[in-house]
């Protein structure tokens, strides 16, 4: 069975490419298609994957600016060629959906979101505080994009969302029902921490919109241990508000994320994910989470169980979250078997099977066992 992997671009590393390389394992034969592809910004090991990217690659400066080039993606999928496929995946938050396949080609859309440039326009552009310029550029392209988005995800036979928030997304803005299958860590990389822990933890992206800042204020107000972990553009004015009591460790990387994770009292999460990784990182590591409930915390920690949900993105319902947690006993091992749940091997096994019974609809066999047999004759 020939298959092709699509992604909207490959130029920085996040929790998209974490579950492109979960697609990739259960499909290593796979040929990846993008966008754009810059391989000095991600990890070494993508060196050895076949990844293939349209002319766009080709524009000067694109990499750097590739926000800009927002008019002409839909273009430069539509132009992948993908006849003599038998599979197709598209992992998408962006365009990746659109692309062009034959009628005998199953093509299914693994989605993080639909874009939120075009379907949540004023939140997008406050929280990634996109400038009056850009947003005048910007504007004026949308009504052409949603369109040709909302078109192109008719061409998907079948879709697979991270969680409930993106499942409504979906139904909502494409009339498209969905799967459920959430992105997932190698919990065996973990270590359980044992005792109660040193510190708070937050690891995440540092920028306003993930309030940050308002876990810096509370843990300096309590004079409570707190590490941040991470960079981004808020990184200085949290470095001002923060007392002797917060910790800046910068951006980490897998090895010195484990003990952070072992070591802290729990996960402090202040932003609204459409998913959210670090949470499953830090049960992987016995270790409760302190989560703003909203987005797709929801679906993964369980209040009293693995973690405590706060209400309000504010300081003072932080101080209550933490209240609570302070007077909850917590059992390690249980929260290390409800980690389980999200490991790595229990995706692949969750998305082969959902891949095999869309092959077996295409192809008009009772069994995905036979349609994989058709379509590897």
């Amino acid at each position: 069975m020939k298959v092709a992997i699509v992604h909207d671009y490959l130029n920085q590393y996040g929790g998209a490419e974490r579950v492109l390389e979960q697609i990739s394992a259960v499909y290593p034969q796979a040929d990846i298609k993008t966008a754009i592809h810059d391989p000095d910004r991600m990890p070494a090991s993508y060196r050895s994957l076949s990844i293939e990217a349209t002319w766009l690659n080709r524009l000067p400066r694109v990499n750097r600016y590739h926000r800009l080039f927002l008019p002409v993606y839909p273009r430069a999928f539509e132009s992948i060629d993908l006849s003599g496929y038998d599979l197709v995946v598209a992992s998408s938050s962006g365009f990746a959906h659109g692309v062009i396949v034959g009628p005998k080609t199953v093509n299914v859309c693994y989605c993080h979101s639909p874009p939120r440039f075009l379907w949540d326009y004023e939140n997008y552009v406050a929280r990634e505080e996109i400038s009056p310029l850009r947003q005048a550029l910007l504007r004026p392209m949308l009504p052409r994009l949603r369109k040709w988005d909302r078109m192109s995800a008719d061409r998907t036979d079948a879709w697979i969302t991270t969680s409930e928030l993106v499942k409504e997304r979906v139904e909502l803005n494409y009339g498209k029902t969905s799967t459920i299958i959430p992105p997932s860590v190698d919990v065996s990389r973990f270590e359980v921490g044992e005792g109660p822990g040193q510190h708070y933890l937050m690891l995440m992206r540092m920028v306003g919109w993930k309030r940050p800042d308002i876990v810096v204020e509370a843990c300096t107000q309590r004079n409570l241990p707190l590490v941040v972990a991470g960079d981004g553009r808020s990184l200085e004015g949290l470095r001002k508000i923060a007392g002797p009591s917060v910790r800046f460790v910068g951006r980490v990387n897998d090895e010195q994320m484990r003990p952070l994770y072992r070591d802290s009292k729990a996960l402090i999460l202040p932003s609204e994910e459409d998913f959210g990784i670090t949470p499953l990182e830090a049960m992987a590591s016995g270790r409760p989470v302190i989560a703003f409930g909203k987005g797709g915390v929801l679906d993964t920690v369980i209040p009293g169980v693995t973690g405590v949900f706060f209400e309000q993105q504010t300081k003072a319902s932080i101080l209550d979250a933490i209240d609570v947690f302070e007077r909850t006993q917590f059992d390690a091992a249980a929260i290390r078997r409800h980690a389980d749940r999200f490991d790595n091997m229990i995706f692949r096994d969750r998305l082969k099977t959902f891949v095999d019974e869309q092959i077996a609809l295409k192809r008009g066999a009772r069994r995905p066992d036979a349609a994989l047999q058709l379509a590897d004759a």
